[in-house]
């Protein structure tokens, strides 16, 4: 049996949530020092993708990235190099779809958080650096851990955007969900059912571990 689409799934999402986590947090932590007014114009833009169809993502990718396109253009120009039809074109559709997950549950982890603790450091002269590092991201952990976990699995299971920027193509850009509309749609229902079940067996495997280890540790 070819796991490939399994494993390019792993591969996509697993880069994609990689940059999503690193932007939404630091996009988080600067937006929480933001004012109010400003915060929210922030706020909404960087949700959009969350009320978007895919296939709005998709199409936006495609008209700045496609060789037709001027940015598109230019790369195949000076680098030769195509960026949609290509799997790593899945992880840029993927990394926008996930990225308002990570951010809106690592802001809110970071309002819960007691505000004047963060002045206090400030006013001890501790760098902005260590704030975050060594005191926010440790109290707040729990929460970034389930935004990313929900921004994973969003991404494990992403076929709009995905199936318009790299679509189908077997052993180079087929994911578990392009893999059940295709088979779906040429009557191989059985290989449809197959790839749902491996979508929801590493769906399920994945948080099960993540909720083992985001247990809080009991001290006797």
């Amino acid at each position: 049996m070819d796991l490939f689409p399994l494993y390019n799934s792993l591969r996509i999402t697993a880069i994609a949530t990689t940059a999503a986590f690193a932007l939404g947090l630091l996009a988080a932590y600067a937006v929480l020092r933001l004012p109010r007014v400003v915060k929210g114009i922030c706020d909404s833009i960087l949700t959009i993708p969350l009320v978007l169809p895919p296939t709005v993502i998709g199409y936006f990718i495609l008209v700045t990235l496609a060789p037709r396109s001027a940015f598109g253009a230019k790369l195949m120009e000076w680098f030769s190099v195509t960026i949609t039809m290509r799997w790593y074109a899945a992880v840029i559709a993927v990394a926008i779809v996930a990225f308002p997950f990570v951010y809106r549950t690592a802001r809110g982890a970071f309002e819960s958080f007691d505000q004047n603790l963060l002045d206090a450091g400030r006013t001890l002269g501790l760098s902005e650096k260590f704030i975050f590092f060594r005191i926010l991201l440790p109290n707040c952990k729990h929460g970034i851990i389930a935004g990313t976990v929900i921004a994973f699995a969003r991404g494990l299971g992403e076929y709009g955007a995905t199936s318009m920027v790299c679509g189908y193509i077997s052993g180079k850009t087929a994911t578990v969900s392009t893999s059940v509309a295709f088979f779906w749609q040429i009557n191989r229902e059985d290989m449809a059912f197959y790839w749902v079940m491996i979508n929801l067996a590493v769906s399920v495997v994945f948080m099960v571990l993540i909720n083992i280890f985001n247990q809080p540790k009991v001290r006797g």
